[in-house]
């Protein structure tokens, strides 16, 4: 889930709708007025008083997105969790993807968090450090209805033209396969080239598109032609050497699948309980 560096940072309150774009997920100020501590429970310290504040970049359905006038989502609700340890409440920031691999936002203190549905690689955690990862996940091919493309490999043999979303893991791995994919800002921008017909077949995470399939037209039109296993694990991500937060964010995961919290919100935004998914090692 990626955009350009130029693109403006929006502001999200997930609850109030305004003009425009700008929700957060909780009531809460984006000025502390000086007032305040910002050293949470476990002695975690956040760059405003009483918010945790976290970097995404939406929509990336089912992990973040709009729904209802509030940003909403599987990344969403388990970040709600740490927030609720540390006492206080999430306030989510909609910038470029490109920030949560250099870390930009975090170390300038923008953002206390990163949650995008990220996988951990080695060239990232260069940069920040990640959670225990929380999710294990493939990539997809996704295809018109009757194509006959059944596999990456047809897309190649048949020439069919390849859509991916800019930045992604799914983009890394077709053009390390030798594909020269259109490059799509969003996934929402990769999911409306394949309705339009700017591509005849995408490769993306494999959840973002159960997500895309929950709708009965999508369901209709397009049909998965293969996953394909890479390998990829999902983490959040903090500052170098923020041990308390990730600390603190490795201790609500725990806990979440400990007490069945995890398996409930995995079948609410993604589907049915994979626990091979789910519940993968700490790296």
């Amino acid at each position: 889930m990626k955009t350009l560096l130029g693109r403006r940072t929006r502001m999200l309150a997930a609850t109030t709708a305004t003009a425009g774009l700008a929700l957060l997920t909780a009531c809460t100020s984006s000025d502390d007025g000086g007032s305040g501590s910002r050293t949470a429970a476990g002695g975690v310290e956040l760059v405003k008083a009483g918010q945790l504040t976290t970097c995404t970049r939406l929509p990336y359905p089912p992990f973040q997105s709009e729904i209802d006038g509030k940003v909403q989502g599987f990344d969403v609700a388990l970040i709600d969790l740490v927030a609720d340890d540390l006492g206080v409440k999430q306030q989510i920031l909609d910038t470029p993807f490109e920030n949560f691999k250099t870390g930009a936002f975090l170390n300038s203190g923008e953002c206390d968090l990163a949650a995008a549905g990220m996988t951990i690689t080695e060239e990232r955690k260069k940069n920040v450090d990640f959670s225990d990862p929380y999710f294990n996940a493939t990539q997809a091919v996704l295809v018109d209805k009757g194509s006959g493309v059944t596999s990456l490999a047809d897309v190649e043999s048949e020439n069919v033209r390849l859509g991916a979303q800019a930045q992604t893991t799914g983009e890394d791995y077709a053009k390390k396969q030798g594909f020269d994919p259109v490059s799509f800002e969003s996934s929402d921008a990769v999911l409306n080239g394949l309705r339009t017909g700017q591509v005849k077949a995408v490769v993306i995470d494999y959840p973002v598109v159960q997500g895309w399939l929950k709708d009965k037209a999508n369901a209709d039109a397009f049909e998965v032609a293969e996953q394909i296993d890479t390998g990829e694990q999902y983490g959040f991500t903090v500052k170098k050497g923020n041990t308390a937060l990730s600390e603190a964010i490795d201790k609500a995961l725990a806990d979440a699948k400990a007490d069945g919290t995890y398996k409930k919100l995995y079948e609410q935004w993604i589907g049915p309980y994979d626990e091979s998914a789910a519940s993968p090692a700490a790296s």
